[in-house]
């Protein structure tokens, strides 16, 4: 039974576009359905936030409702399988949480973002937005983390600075998206500073202001890669690499976003084949940072 609730939130995964890869076959064996099954829990939940065309109020009930499953996984009540996507997801949630002793607070972090989702669409500051990310991304890191392994406050952080750089470039690169959606994550700090107007972006004109803002936008951003960038270093075997690749995406779209002069209105970058393969290359050409914490977990 447990067997066919991770294989269903593998699917689950599996069918869903992302830039990076969901327990891809970097990670070891053994734990890829337990990756699946976080993944899983985070991308319906993030769908009930943001896709679809339900009313404020509806999307927080279905998000309040997450949480009470997400309470009684954690405590080894995951509920009947009645057959939906729902129970598979919670089944398998519940089994990986007990394994790994994974912090309840990690998942209700994600739900908290997701309702922010639903009634914030503004951040006046980057202190704003980078608690946004700590609840939104940095938890899946170090969800990751655990089911490796690794627990580490020096990973710990260096995760939180990768997951909150991959967080931040999703947002520049899917902008003219957010903003059909009546939603900007750039601070309007950086906005009003580079003389930016947001009335351009809603009909659809990207001017050299908002060209600027983002280039702060993504400075800030390589900032946060160059700090995390250690993680890659400090864990071992299979992980490694899928570190180091996923790291190595965020850069090449930031580098993409860059090339583009940011106009994601004309152009939206994503990962190709290209990509794929040179990513490959400097995953393998990896040379590891001065500042590299011990392994502290695993060597499988």
């Amino acid at each position: 039974m447990v067997g066919a609730a991770y294989a269903r939130c593998l699917r689950i995964a599996q069918s869903h576009y992302e830039n990076f890869p969901v327990a891809s076959r970097l990670l070891p064996r053994r734990v890829r359905p337990h990756v699946a099954a976080i993944y899983a829990f985070a991308r319906i939940a993030d769908d009930f936030a943001d896709e679809g065309d339900r009313r404020p109020d509806a999307r927080l009930s279905l998000l309040d409702d997450w949480q009470q499953r997400l309470d009684a996984a954690a405590e080894g009540r995951p509920g009947p399988d009645d057959g939906s996507d729902a129970a598979a997801i919670f089944l398998a949630l519940s089994e990986t949480m007990r394994t790994f002793a994974l912090e309840r607070e990690l998942f209700s972090n994600l739900l908290s973002a997701f309702r922010q989702d639903v009634v914030v669409n503004r951040y006046a500051d980057w202190d704003e937005l980078f608690d946004y990310c700590r609840r939104s991304a940095n938890p899946v890191g170090r969800l990751v983390l655990r089911i490796n392994g690794y627990r580490s406050e020096a990973l710990d952080r260096q995760s939180d600075a990768v997951c909150t750089g991959l967080q931040l470039v999703n947002f520049w690169q899917d902008l003219a998206h957010d903003v059909r959606k009546g939603r900007i994550y750039v601070p309007l700090t950086t906005v009003r500073d580079a003389g930016a107007d947001v009335d351009d972006l809603r009909r659809g004109r990207f001017t050299p202001a908002w060209s600027a803002a983002l280039g702060v936008a993504a400075a800030r951003t390589e900032q946060c890669f160059l700090a995390g960038r250690g993680v890659a270093d400090g864990v071992r075997g299979r992980l490694r690499y899928e570190l180091r690749a996923t790291w190595l995406g965020g850069m090449r779209i930031l580098d993409q976003l860059r090339a583009v002069h940011f106009n994601v209105f004309a152009s939206r970058p994503s990962l190709g084949l290209t990509d794929a393969a040179a990513i490959g290359a400097r995953t393998l050409a990896w040379r590891t940072t001065a500042e590299t914490p011990a392994p502290t977990g695993p060597s499988s």
